[in-house]
């Protein structure tokens, strides 16, 4: 009797871990699905789509909900957490300095137009880790063999919702990468985004918009036509 109770036991265990690996998988598709619908969808029906697909990716995150310090919301260390944000300004600078020798740098007249123009990118950017580490990534974790591969599959997924830009393709898969490192080291999301914000609007005003489209990806980098505006898309 005692083993077949432990036979139920473990079946039951079995069955829900299975039901958790499916519904993992099924929230999965779905998610990244409707990213690169919007991504690649016409104008016309970029907009609709983008509030249906954050609609159902904040349902689902909701939903799934791991906890504030799981999701790097809430974090006791910040000292080590911030040297990502240290080297985004070191790396932001240098590409300033290039940017001035090259005749390529493009910011707003004052404080105040540069905070107006890159408020909404930097959110932006705290959404896009976000969805990188807090729903890609953990759900990667459970679905695949070992934390390398899972690593691995976020950043190449991250890299691949940037094609067919060919500046922020290279540069997002080697974030991708660090910064799923990291945030399993760290489990500190707030640093990430930091970081984030600050090299997207570095390239956003050393890098000429002809040449990276304007930071646009998808068939927003294709149908791009060269304007005088600095201040880069949020959506695609």
């Amino acid at each position: 009797m005692a083993f077949n109770t432990a036979f139920i036991i473990e079946d039951e265990g079995n069955s829900g871990a299975e039901r958790t690996r499916r519904r993992d998988l099924v929230e999965f598709a779905v998610a990244y699905a409707l990213i690169l619908l919007v991504i690649w969808m016409p104008r016309l029906w970029q907009h609709r789509l983008w509030w249906v697909a954050a609609t159902v990716i904040v349902a689902i995150a909701a939903r799934s909900f791991d906890g504030l310090k799981a999701m790097g919301l809430k974090t006791g260390s910040w000292l080590r957490s911030l040297a990502v944000v240290g080297g985004a300004l070191l790396a932001s600078a240098v590409a300033v300095v290039i940017a001035v020798r090259l005749h390529t740098l493009r910011i707003p007249g004052s404080p105040m137009l540069f905070i107006e123009a890159y408020t909404g990118y930097a959110l932006w950017a705290f959404v896009q880790q976000f969805l990188l580490q807090c729903f890609f990534l953990s759900r990667l974790l459970r679905l695949l063999p070992n934390v390398k591969l899972a690593v691995a599959a976020a950043a190449v997924l991250f890299a691949v919702a940037h094609l067919p830009n060919p500046i922020l393709t290279p540069i997002t898969l080697l974030w991708g990468l660090a910064a799923c490192l990291l945030f399993l080291r760290d489990r500190n999301l707030y640093a990430l985004g930091m970081a984030h914000a600050i090299a997207g609007i570095s390239i956003a005003i050393a890098v000429p918009g002809p040449l990276d489209h304007n930071m646009r990806v998808g068939m927003g980098y294709l149908t791009y036509v060269p304007t005088h505006k600095i201040i880069p898309s949020v959506r695609p």
